[in-house]
């Protein structure tokens, strides 16, 4: 599997003209772990979603390549891109309260992700989505299926989304801030979760994310974003030999304890950044 993104822009009309979000943005993915950084509004999202075409009707959307696995997403009609979506390419959104359906238990929404790509009747479905829920680390699941999303804490409901994208066993897996409602010990469980079920399965990973530590730990490479564009592109290990000043903005504004600080600095921007 491999993704090619070349010259990306999205961009969106508004009462006062046409506001580009996306700008000029180019990336490869194979099979590796790649997290995009950036503050919010940086197009870290909208650059991940154009992989699967799931845009506002109102984005204005080009590129000289984007493509999956050699497949032109820009001219793919819908059903081309049901045979991605979910199929070959999971996207895990940022909070479980507002991404499960609450009206549907648990198991019955990994369920119908099973029955949608495998086919299988409901009997199978229901003991996948019981596998599924062992897999992803969840002690009881048996009374998980049978739950209601409100039943759940944030992190098993995390566990649950990570579990219904798995449903399908797809190559690519788009982690959308997957752990920015849960709190700091959950964090790093979900996060373990992730990079041991990657490895198994030999995924690949997007991780979106505002947490610069995280990303350099967690993935092999990493792309960060400001104002629609990619300023830099470096090996995670090689994060903290950022080059660019915004990167480095991003990593001078962090506090840490080894080295406490009275004041943390403020970045300071450079319009030269936008052009």
């Amino acid at each position: 599997m491999r993704v090619e993104i070349q010259n990306l822009t999205i961009a969106f009309p508004t009462a006062t003209g046409i506001s580009h979000a996306v700008r000029g943005v180019s990336l490869d993915l194979g099979t590796e772990k790649l997290g995009i950084v950036g503050e919010s509004g940086s197009g870290k999202s909208l650059t991940a979603r154009s992989i699967l075409k799931l845009l506002p009707r109102s984005a204005r959307i080009t590129a000289d390549k984007l493509s999956f696995d050699g497949i032109d997403v820009l001219t793919a009609n819908e059903s081309a891109m049901r045979a991605i979506r979910g199929r070959r390419a999971g996207l895990i959104l940022q909070d479980p309260k507002y991404s499960l359906n609450p009206v549907m238990t648990a198991g019955a929404q990994i369920a119908e992700s099973w029955r949608m790509h495998r086919k299988g009747g409901a009997r199978e479905a229901r003991a996948a989505a019981i596998d599924l829920l062992a897999q992803v680390k969840i002690n009881d699941p048996g009374r998980v299926f049978d739950a209601y999303p409100h039943e759940l804490s944030g992190g098993m409901g995390q566990r649950v989304m990570i579990a219904m994208m798995l449903a399908p066993d797809p190559e690519l897996l788009i982690a959308d801030e997957p752990t920015s409602a849960l709190d700091a010990t959950v964090q790093a469980e979900i996060l373990r979760l992730m990079e041991d079920l990657v490895a198994r399965r030999g995924m690949s990973l997007i991780l979106i994310s505002h947490d610069l530590p995280l990303v350099s730990h967690f993935c092999d490479r990493v792309a960060v974003m400001y104002a629609g564009r990619i300023v830099e592109q470096l090996g995670a290990g090689e994060l903290a030999q950022a080059k660019h000043p915004y990167t480095r903005g991003l990593l001078d504004c962090m506090p840490a304890l080894s080295q406490p600080k009275p004041r943390l600095p403020v970045m300071t921007r450079d319009p030269a950044w936008l052009a």
